[in-house]
């Protein structure tokens, strides 16, 4: 199983945007542990796409950049590329471009997003939400299996005989479907015969065993065979030396952090026993001990039926940076080989 974390570079910028010497300081910080990651042993560092003040991420693709210049083996994914408000013509040539860069480690996982800003920045209409999605994936398919294609649809200009360059060293470019719960989206990457990211960043992993099986039947109606279809998951997890030293390091800045993003969306605040409760055995935070995360890691993937990847959402306004890069040394060097060791035996 391929292990690694997700970041969204989440500033904590909740009542204003950084000053230049901020984003300087939280750009470097990142790259850095981008580096730390791979010499830890992690195998992929994703980053995800946002448009607002509190995240950094607005062009992933330039940073993972970056970070292909610092480091040599570790896998540099989106997490996700919000293909609904984006060009695929230019989402692919970006991604090829990278993979020339960091020689052969780049991959791309699409998705909707779970916010919603980038659609009227773009000038896209909210409610043509899924349409987008839909048109833009096979647009992007299109793209990364012919070098020159014609194409038609209702949100871009038409492409007669028009060839897309660069071309990516790996062929083809691997491309992910990132979903949430929508059962349309699992059937959509089951029906395409693409590999499978979920996020589940609450209630009980277990639950999602139906639509991952909804993924697996879509394939083999469209004639996939199972080695093709993988399935990767994408939870919050932090880890520590005890499993109640990584819960109270973990919980004030995630309270903080989920208390913003709640108010926006209409969510109760976070309280300290509802977090206990997701971190617990059957919740989906993978919080705690390198050993109990890794148990944890081995139930999910048992319950949906073998995951191929797991990445960790590590973003917390309230650990320190000595915490974090802790953190992603007992990943690498308790939670991977316990986990691989068990698949592997």
């Amino acid at each position: 199983m391929e292990i690694g974390i997700d970041s969204f570079i989440a500033t904590g910028a909740y009542t204003g945007p950084l000053n230049p010497q901020e984003n300087l300081l939280a750009m470097e910080t990142l790259l850095a542990k981008i580096e730390f990651a791979e010499q830890a042993g992690l195998h992929v560092f994703g980053l995800g796409e946002h448009h607002r003040k509190e995240f950094l991420d607005a062009a992933p693709a330039v940073i993972l950049a970056a970070a292909a210049a610092r480091t040599q083996k570790i896998r540099l994914t989106s997490a996700v590329t919000v293909l609904s408000a984006a060009d695929p013509v230019r989402v692919f040539q970006e991604y090829a471009t990278l993979d020339i860069i960091s020689k052969g480690r780049a991959e791309i996982v699409a998705g909707r997003g779970s916010f919603i800003d980038a659609f009227p920045l773009f000038g896209y209409n909210l409610n043509d939400y899924d349409d987008l999605f839909a048109e833009k994936i096979e647009l992007l398919l299109a793209i990364r299996d012919h070098e020159t294609l014609s194409w038609k649809g209702r949100f871009r200009p038409a492409l007669k005989e028009q060839s897309v360059y660069p071309r990516p060293l790996q062929d083809p470019l691997p491309l992910w479907i990132g979903v949430g719960g929508t059962p349309q989206s699992f059937v959509r990457a089951g029906t395409l015969g693409l590999p499978l990211m979920v996020a589940v960043i609450g209630g009980e992993t277990h639950h999602f065993r139906p639509l991952i099986d909804l993924y697996y039947e879509a394939g083999k109606k469209a004639g996939h065979a199972r080695e093709k279809l993988k399935v990767g998951l994408h939870s919050l997890g932090y880890v520590a030396d005890t499993t109640q030293q990584a819960r109270d390091e973990y919980f004030p800045g995630y309270q903080e952090m989920f208390g913003k993003i709640g108010k926006e969306r209409g969510w109760s605040p976070p309280t300290r026993a509802s977090f206990d409760a997701q971190a617990g055995p059957t919740g989906a935070y993978l919080v705690g001990s390198p050993e109990e995360v890794a148990e944890k890691i081995l139930r999910h993937s048992e319950a949906l039926g073998g995951i191929s990847r797991l990445t960790f959402q590590m973003d917390n306004p309230g650990l320190t940076k000595a915490q974090v890069y802790k953190s992603i040394e007992l990943i690498g060097t308790k939670v991977i080989p316990l986990v691989n060791g068990s698949t592997g035996r």
